[in-house]
């Protein structure tokens, strides 16, 4: 199975084992997938940066929008569940691989965003019981604006990682 494939099928039941499991132990498997993907896609060298830094950033902007009023998990809380920050590290995995056609131009990954996420957002709100305190279509509208940015800066922090990655290899092997 091409890798492209497989980094997609990967994201695919990462986010339903998300979804599905909230804060259980099933969210195991998310790590799983995460070692397949450093294993047989990439590596922890090429993307380590990456995924911790979308995972981070990622985590902090929906804690963000959780404290704005945007979602609601049911408790009060001032961070997002680890069901939904492990969702920014799945998708981490993707941005060099199977979603790197959306890099460039910059608008592709801006209206993948805009379009993708928010329905993304809807159904996991749906399946994790998750409540929109905003009502659906201005949680919506509000998730589609922030991701047509969000995904652009996304792919910024992939190509700066790539580049340093294969800066340090340049390195390595000129060093060698």
């Amino acid at each position: 199975m091409p890798k492209l494939i497989a980094n997609a099928l990967l994201f695919q039941l990462g986010w339903l084992v998300c979804v599905f499991a909230g804060d259980s132990p099933w969210l195991l498997v998310v790590a799983v997938i995460i070692a397949v993907h450093l294993l047989w896609v990439s590596s922890w060298a090429a993307e380590g940066k990456l995924l911790l830094s979308v995972f981070l950033a990622g985590s902090a902007l929906d804690s963000f929008l959780l404290n704005l009023g945007v979602f609601d998990f049911g408790e009060p809380r001032q961070l997002i569940p680890l069901w939904l920050a492990l969702l920014w590290l799945l998708l981490a995995s993707t941005l060099n691989h199977c979603l790197a056609w959306t890099a460039q131009p910059w608008w592709r990954g801006s209206l993948l965003g805009a379009l993708a996420a928010p329905l993304s957002y809807y159904g996991g709100a749906k399946i994790a019981d998750v409540t929109l305190p905003l009502g659906t279509w201005p949680t919506l509208a509000i998730l589609a604006l922030v991701w047509a940015l969000v995904m652009p800066v996304l792919h910024g922090f992939a190509k700066l990682y790539r580049e340093q990655y294969q800066q340090r290899l340049r390195s390595q092997r000129s060093a060698s």
